[in-house]
């Protein structure tokens, strides 16, 4: 099964401007496969390979003496001595697309390149497969409301979860022979054995895996680290330092709240949300979709799928997500609240086959905020749009 990814547009884009290009995201996501595919005659080389990253390491002139650009150097954060000679190498030639990058662990790859290729590469970050792509629609545009009047594939509030359930990993959806739960207890391993070694000296890996239970029980909810510290056993600072790793390692994202004035009554609390919903059912141990859909936490997942389709539309077109959520100390809350150009566009999202009317007005937020208001959509698993106010749809979550 191919899948064209989105950011394959914003690849090429990139790679005319700059003499490197750079791809970030968690591991599996596709990075090395978009890169292959998108250059199938440029040599490739993975620093997976332990005697290449000796090499990259040890000589890093030799390395790029013996693999001349054009070159793809995938996982090349375990070289950081590297990124130096590269500096040297694009320095006296100044072509663009001369390497393509790829890898994770964020924090440290993104430092070591700050510190040596500031200003001659490009950086774009994968994420999941989204639904649009799923559905040969890789052209979508970013979402915004009023979205698009066709769906992105039609699905049941099943098929909706069955796809919330199974998550965004290509390899899930290229090898159907693959159940998963085989293929996320293999990537949780994996990811404990070697991002997490590298990124900290955790100590006890079956702490950790209970604190990525309890975070992924949490998604798509305001952060408590008080909380999340008593119930993990662990201080505050060892929350805030092993969530620092799940984003480092492109699992979690926090979605910040939006408020113009600091001193208004507004919660300035982040959410957390998984970045694959598949990988946060399976951690938080939602053996089925049936069980996800009829379970406590549907409207969570709801509402993190929601998050990260429209974060994806964005990030896959090399662009910073316009996201914010809306909440004062009166309980009034917006879900989603994109701003672009001093205009909000609110959304909703509810676990219901109908919305009420009524919502319509608790989108009604942006003239407290200083901002024009822009229309807004309640996302729910309706399957058809319909109007709530002049202003504002109820949309259905499965045309994102």
């Amino acid at each position: 099964m191919f899948v064209r990814r989105t950011l394959s547009e914003s690849l090429s884009r990139l790679e005319k401007a700059f003499p490197v290009v750079l791809v970030t995201g968690a591991r599996q996501v596709g990075k090395s496969t978009l890169l292959k595919e998108h250059h199938p005659d440029i040599r490739y080389v993975t620093l997976d390979d332990p005697d290449l990253r000796l090499l990259a390491n040890q000589d890093p002139k030799l390395f790029v003496q013996r693999f001349p650009s054009p070159l793809i150097i995938d996982e090349v954060q375990y070289a950081p001595e590297l990124f130096s000679v590269l500096k040297l190498v694009v320095d006296a030639d100044r072509r663009s697309g001369m390497y393509w990058l790829s890898g994770s662990q964020q924090f440290h790859l993104m430092k070591n390149i700050s510190d040596s290729l500031a200003g001659r590469l490009g950086i774009l970050h994968l994420a999941g497969l989204s639904t649009r792509e799923l559905a040969n629609d890789s052209t979508a545009l970013p979402f915004r409301p009023p979205g698009p009047d066709k769906p992105a594939a039609p699905m049941t509030s099943r098929a909706l979860f069955e796809r919330i359930w199974r998550g965004s990993y290509p390899e899930l959806y290229v090898n159907p022979n693959l159940h998963p739960d085989d293929f996320y207890r293999a990537y949780v391993a994996t990811y404990l054995q070697r991002d997490v070694r590298d990124l900290a000296q955790v100590g006890d890996s079956n702490a950790f895996m209970v604190f990525m239970r309890l975070v992924a029980g949490r998604t798509g909810q305001l952060l408590n680290v008080s909380q999340l510290a008593n119930e993990a056993d662990l201080t505050s600072a060892k929350v805030q330092a092993w969530l620092a790793i799940l984003e480092a390692s492109g699992l979690v994202i926090r979605l910040m709240p939006y408020h113009a004035n600091q001193g208004k009554r507004l919660v300035k609390v982040p959410k957390l949300y998984f970045t694959d919903t598949g990988l946060a059912a399976w951690l938080a141990q939602w053996p089925s979709p049936e069980t996800l859909m009829t379970g406590a936490a549907a409207g969570a997942f709801l509402e993190t799928y929601a998050v990260m389709e429209i974060w994806k539309s964005y990030i896959h077109h090399g662009l910073e997500p316009p996201l914010w959520f809306y909440r004062d100390f009166d309980q009034k809350e917006v879900d989603i609240l994109l701003v672009q150009d001093g205009t909000a566009y609110p959304m909703d999202v509810k676990n219901a086959a109908s919305v009420d009317r009524r919502l319509a007005k608790r989108l009604q937020v942006a003239e407290a905020l200083g901002l024009r208001q822009g229309p807004g959509l309640v996302l729910s698993s309706t399957d058809q749009r319909l109007p709530l106010s002049g202003s504002v749809d109820s949309y259905p979550l499965g045309w994102l």
